[in-house]
């Protein structure tokens, strides 16, 4: 039966409206960040999808360079699509079985009936070399396998102990689906960035625990570990902004509600506590209160906040002995820290919402790379000289803080993460609805 003129009509608007859809999702992703209250912005990148049709499409000789052109230019989103591709490829390679339960961590020289089904999961994904020798039919855990676990822990964020604990197991039981399906969010939180970050930025990956600084080509000149938000209690937000300056040797103005929490009881028992502990009151011009006791007239307008509580700079300050500032809504930051046992812990959210970095004295002297004078000496003198100097960057810098469960490092590695914020799990369940999806 021949299609009616009707019917001809009605197919070509309904593909043209998923083609417009197609890559509407291609540039800016299916559901809008601020869904999730996110600080990611996609308006801006927006096409008008008819025009773009009818410049770029209908009469292109390269409808795939025009599409490509819309993907996000950005290179670890081009490893992510690689990475997905061989990974739909393992899954039609390997007929996935759980490993066999342990009853106790399973050590080095140890005997675990998995070895054969371990071996091959391991040289599946990378980590055991294809040309490794050992018993083929063995069942004692041993090298390189131990290597090849170590490697695998590394990837998932773990302590690379080489143990097979109950963790390192629940990893290996993950399905490839499951690893393709974090991949899949992944790329849909890249594709909500914006467009024409060709300046040099920093970013930080919240479930990687892990800041990197770029250059002008999106290579890595800087990387370290950070402390982010604890979950449940203290996220630590996603969103895009400039960093504008850096603060050597600052105070640190306690938050009302960390005030509230942690410090009034405390000065209800005792008057002198700040004072001990380093801290001051002020008012809201910034001007001292008392240094020394607390009174109770101090302490009713500490309550409903009237006064403030600030800690004296120096080493024992929350924030060290630099702070990075990218004025924000949420009063976010990036600061040193005097708890440096926090950034040896796998896991590494403990702080009440701001970044906390590793290196702080290099991350100084990067964003002031265009400020003259500012080498490593100079940083750590500053870092230890007059309290609370601003110094100004002679160039804004963008800061990304996201969030990324899935990373494609140069090397072509995938590294796997914790949704530790659930923000994995309510993009999944937002895209499970279908069109329309949360605009």
């Amino acid at each position: 039966m021949q299609p009616s003129e009707a019917d001809a009509v009605r197919f070509d608007a309904a593909l043209t409206v998923c083609v417009m859809r197609y890559i509407s999702d291609l540039h800016i992703g299916k559901v809008n960040p601020k869904h999730f209250d996110f600080g990611l912005d996609v308006e801006n990148k927006k096409y008008d999808l008819p025009d773009f049709l009818k410049a770029h499409a209908v009469d292109s000789s390269d409808v795939v360079g025009a599409l490509e052109k819309v993907e996000p230019p950005y290179p670890g989103y081009q490893r992510t699509i690689l990475a997905l591709h061989s990974y739909l490829e393992f899954v039609r390679e390997y007929h996935w079985n759980q490993l066999p339960a342990i009853q106790k961590t399973i050590a080095p020289g140890e005997s675990y009936s998995g070895v054969p089904q371990l071996t091959k999961v391991l040289r599946l994904e990378g980590d055991l070399f294809a040309d490794a020798k050992f018993p083929a039919d063995g069942t004692v855990y041993q090298a390189p396998l131990v290597d090849a676990v170590k490697s695998f822990q590394r990837r998932h964020g773990r302590n690379p102990d080489g143990r097979i604990t109950a963790q390192t197991l629940a990893d290996l039981n993950v399905p490839l689906t499951n690893r393709i399906r974090q991949m899949q969010l992944t790329l849909e939180r890249w594709r909500w960035l914006p467009v024409g970050l060709h300046s040099a930025l920093i970013v930080a990956n919240i479930p990687e625990f892990r800041l990197r600084a770029y250059d002008e080509n999106y290579k890595i000149a800087l990387s370290m570990n950070v402390v982010v938000g604890k979950a449940y209690a203290h996220d630590t937000p996603v969103f895009t902004d400039t960093m504008q300056y850096v603060v050597f040797r600052p105070y640190w103005n306690v938050p009302y509600s960390i005030a509230k929490a942690e410090f009034l009881s405390r000065l209800a028992r005792d008057p002198d506590y700040l004072a001990k502990k380093g801290f001051e009151v002020v008012n809201s011009r910034q001007d001292v209160v008392t240094s020394g006791a607390v009174t109770g007239d101090i302490l009713a307008q500490l309550r409903v906040g009237k006064l403030y509580i600030r800690q004296l700079p120096g080493a024992k300050n929350s924030l060290g002995l630099v702070k990075f500032i990218f004025p924000n809504s949420s009063n976010v930051y990036m600061h040193d820290t005097p708890a440096q046992e926090f950034f040896a812990k796998s896991r590494r959210d403990f702080s009440h919402g701001c970044i906390r970095l590793e290196k702080p004295a290099d991350l100084a002297v990067w964003v002031l790379r265009e400020n003259p004078g500012w080498d490593l000496d100079r940083v750590h003198a500053t870092m230890n000289g007059t309290p609370n100097q601003q110094v100004n960057l002679a160039n804004p810098i963008p800061v990304l803080i996201l969030y990324g469960t899935v990373i494609v490092t140069e090397d072509g590695i995938v590294h796997f993460y914790d949704d530790i914020y659930g923000h994995d799990a309510a993009l999944e369940k937002a895209l499970a609805k279908g069109y329309p999806y949360p605009g």
